[in-house]
């Protein structure tokens, strides 16, 4: 093989090292968000399971700022709720991401793997 073939294989393995490296970036970033997601499903649940065990006329409220304000227990509990969907939906999504990030992650692996053989084949030859 000549020169300039073997400098575009090395050029290849950069672009695909590189391209390996950003997914794990990405990943790194989506696997911790996914913790802080799971904080706060738990944290939310906790909260839904303690307004189950309230009594209709009990008080509840909302810190808003330095300021609590009465709530009802309805609204409140409604707003559990749509925030337990919301977690549980932007876990799915992230779990989506992640699971294709690691199959664009072994693409790529397997792509640099090839290159580097190849480099190395005709560095021997």
């Amino acid at each position: 093989m000549s020169d300039k073939s073997i400098e575009e294989k090395r050029k290849a393995l950069e672009k695909e090292t590189m391209a390996l490296q950003g997914l794990r970036k990405e990943q790194a970033t989506l696997v911790e968000n996914r913790q802080k997601l799971d904080s706060q499903l738990q944290e939310n649940e906790l909260v839904e399971k303690e307004f189950k065990l309230l009594k209709d006329g009990a008080r509840i409220y909302k810190m808003i700022g330095p300021v609590l304000v009465p709530q009802d227990k309805a609204e409140a509990t409604a707003n559990v709720e749509k925030r337990l969907e919301y977690i549980r939906g932007e876990t799915k999504r992230v779990e989506k991401r992640l699971e294709e990030l690691s199959n664009e992650q072994q693409k790529l692996s397997m792509n640099a793997y090839r290159l580097q053989m190849e480099i190395q084949g005709v560095s021997k030859a």
